[in-house]
């Protein structure tokens, strides 16, 4: 990722109570805070815990192993990989976090390493204080830094519903947004290495691709593209006549993540999404790395990373390529036609969870 990528804010809702002053918390910082988000050059997507509705610990597998089997664990994953900075709003309950928080946290691991985040707590006696002391404990054995000063709200200074005006308290959230961008850009190095794939080799390590990977990468999918080309009968393959350039945009534009085993780059895989479907594309694994498995634990990880929208993957290959199309096919993958003379388009719907 660029390292002037928008940085992109998750504002964690914590409570999960059909009544809550929770909604009236985010929609004053969301106001109070616009002007700094827009000038610091952020982006925020809201979390809000009581619509995801997580159930407390059902995945068959501890969470630092990335492998999560429910459709509901994937796309918390998802969110939570792909934001560069943690804002959580909330309530007090008992002098400690909600329970609701905590389940969020202890559902995943990695994800959260080596990302900046700030609090914005509320309560009555505390102002939500000890909620906020609580969930630091949790979230700085997880990887999170909390950036501080806290933001922290009186139940007793509102007028039903409503916060009072306070130009002190406005003024403290932007500090705290500027502050947490700041330490997002930061950070943003540290976090390339920790992207969690399910069942990855210990030797291994991946990464979302950054523009000093772009030469790297486009040498591995010249190596890489060979065996296509022999197999297809034809040098008329995008992946030999793309440049740097093309491969620079591509890591701008989509997800691009890059595997290395020591320094040296030896997979990779690239997904996006256009109007109908999420694309994968650029399944590639170093000739010398094959037949480990590696592809296909690359295969899963992007697939699970569709976002809200697509009804299905779609992805293509050669014709004459019988290794990848049985790959893909062993995947739940179905030929589906064909786009492009001597390709092959392949799809598979994608999962979702029934509404609650």
């Amino acid at each position: 990722m660029s390292k002037n990528a928008p940085v992109r804010i998750l504002a964690i809702v914590a409570s999960v109570r059909p009544v809550r002053r929770a909604d009236a918390v985010l929609a004053w910082w969301l106001t109070a805070t616009r002007a700094v988000v827009n000038s610091c050059g952020a982006v925020v997507e809201v979390a809000d815990l009581r619509a995801l509705r997580l159930p407390l610990d059902d995945e068959p597998e501890e969470p630092h192993t990335g492998h999560y089997a429910s459709p509901h664990t994937r796309r918390w994953s998802r969110m939570v990989t792909d934001a560069d900075a943690i804002l959580v709003i909330t309530s007090e309950n008992n002098h400690s976090l909600p329970a609701s928080l905590k389940n969020a946290f202890d559902h995943l691991s990695a994800e959260w390493r080596d990302k900046p985040v700030a609090w914005v707590g509320y309560g009555n006696t505390s102002a939500g204080t000890r909620a906020v002391l609580a969930g630091k404990q949790v979230a700085t054995t997880l990887g999170l830094v909390s950036t501080g000063p806290d933001v922290c709200l009186r139940l007793a200074d509102w007028t039903g519903d409503l916060l009072p005006d306070d130009a002190g308290r406005d003024r403290a959230a932007r500090d705290a947004v500027a502050r947490l961008v700041g330490l997002a850009r930061i950070l943003r190095p540290l976090r390339a290495v920790s992207l969690p794939i399910p069942h990855l080799p210990e030797d291994l390590s991946a990464a979302t691709a950054t523009a000093a990977d772009a030469a790297e990468l486009l040498v591995l999918q010249r190596c890489c593209w060979v065996d296509e080309a022999i197999a297809n009968n034809t040098l008329a393959v995008p992946a030999f006549r793309e440049g740097l350039e093309d491969v620079q945009r591509m890591i701008t534009e989509r997800e691009v993540v890059v595997v290395r085993r020591g320094g040296r780059m030896v997979a990779s895989v690239q997904a996006w999404r256009d109007a109908k479907n999420w694309r994968v594309a650029r399944l590639m694994v170093a000739p010398d790395q094959r037949r480990r498995g590696l592809a296909r634990l690359l295969l899963q990880h992007v697939e699970a990373r569709y976002p809200d929208g697509p009804e299905r993957v779609v992805l293509s290959t050669g014709e004459h390529s019988l290794g990848n199309i049985t790959l893909y096919e062993s995947a739940g993958f179905a030929v589906v036609g064909s786009s492009i003379p001597g390709s092959v388009d392949l799809a598979k719907p994608i999962r979702r969870e029934p509404a609650a």
